[in-house]
């Protein structure tokens, strides 16, 4: 069973404590050889190192990785050659991918349903919501299946456990960059030029991939042990997705801006004024609102995606959703860690 070990240094020297030393330790001189060999008075005493297992709940041990950067490097580039290989069109899948989607939702929403966009160009205010999304959501899928997909290598050596899924996440962070060069085509497209706000892209993205981190390590984690979530991921991004606002502004604000408007006009009043009370129709309402209100609170993506329409368009940032989706990003990172690192013990035993 592969685990980490701790290593720790004696200061003691060890000539004295030779015959107490414990099994395992390493510095210690063999049996007999104090007595054949007197030790010189001037020679220097090695510290003696024990090496035993960690166990429990644990954090990122970030010298660890950091001691294995070389490996997190090559696994990541193993993983950015991978998806590209023998493909036509190579990394332009990256803005593709966006780009098609945008398309299909200016089409939909913006032609047919008319979705307010806060006076921006639809395709802009969908790209600028597509982009993190397309980034987040590859990261978390690539993660979820990346420990199962390496289980030659988790079997024959040991390494730490948290660079197989940390190298899929910055495998899609390349995307994410090759992807946002279309942004600033379209801003320049549209003629909107950047704002100071730009400067809040690079910490937004690192939260995206904090969060990508979180989540993804605790779906690979997850799927080693259940094998459902290997069908279960696919479904759970195209629910977060639409559950997100990407596409769309906030339910919440869009119904409070349509309130007046549809009692403004006549009909619309004569057709208020004729509801019964007993039917409970506004308080419904009202309960729903707060219901998708609270909702989107509780998903820690609502922010981040305002926050960064919102810095590449030049608009004020919404700070209060972004503090309430920075707790959650970190929340979701510190449970997906833990989470893994509780379990990544047994991952050679079950893979």
């Amino acid at each position: 069973m592969a685990t980490e070990l701790e290593y720790v240094l004696d200061p003691e020297p060890s000539g004295g404590r030779a015959s107490q030393g414990a099994a395992g330790t390493v510095g210690d001189p063999p049996p007999g050889a104090a007595a054949s060999a007197p030790a010189s008075r001037g020679a220097p005493h090695l510290p003696r190192t024990f090496i035993r297992p960690v166990s429990g709940w644990r954090l990122v041990n970030a010298r660890e990785l950091w001691r294995y950067r070389e490996l997190l490097y090559f696994l990541t580039w193993r993983d950015v050659k991978v998806r590209y290989k023998q493909t036509l069109l190579g990394a332009a899948w990256a803005v593709l991918q966006p780009a098609m989607m945008m398309i299909v939702f200016t089409i939909f929403f913006g032609r047919m349903a008319n979705v307010q966009t806060d006076d921006l160009p639809y395709p802009l205010f969908a790209f600028c919501g597509l982009l993190p999304w397309t980034f987040f959501a590859a990261a978390i899928a690539n993660a979820g299946n990346s420990v199962v997909g390496s289980e030659r290598i988790i079997t024959k050596i040991y390494f730490p456990r948290l660079a197989i899924p940390f190298a899929s996440v910055g495998a899609s962070l390349v995307d994410f960059g090759v992807a946002f060069s279309m942004l600033f085509l379209l801003m320049a497209w549209y003629r909107i030029a950047p704002t100071w706000n730009l400067l809040l892209v690079p910490p937004l993205v690192a939260l995206f991939t904090l969060a990508a981190l979180g989540i993804g390590t605790l779906l690979a984690a997850l799927n080693v042990a259940y094998r459902d979530f290997r069908y279960v991921i696919p479904f759970l991004v195209q629910l977060w997705m639409f559950a997100t606002p990407t596409v769309y502004m906030q339910p919440v604000e869009g119904i409070r801006h349509q309130e007046p408007r549809a009692s403004s006009g006549g009909k619309a009043t004569a057709r208020a004024s004729t509801r019964r009370p007993e039917d409970g129709e506004p308080e419904t309402q009202g309960a729903a609102r707060d219901y998708i209100q609270h909702l989107l609170h509780v998903n820690p993506l609502t922010g981040l995606v305002a926050a960064f329409r919102a810095a590449v368009v030049g608009n004020p940032i919404p700070w209060r959703m972004l503090g309430w989706s920075t707790v959650g990003t970190i929340l979701s990172f510190l449970i997906g860690c833990l989470y893994f690192r509780r379990v990544e013990d047994s991952f050679a035993d079950i893979i």
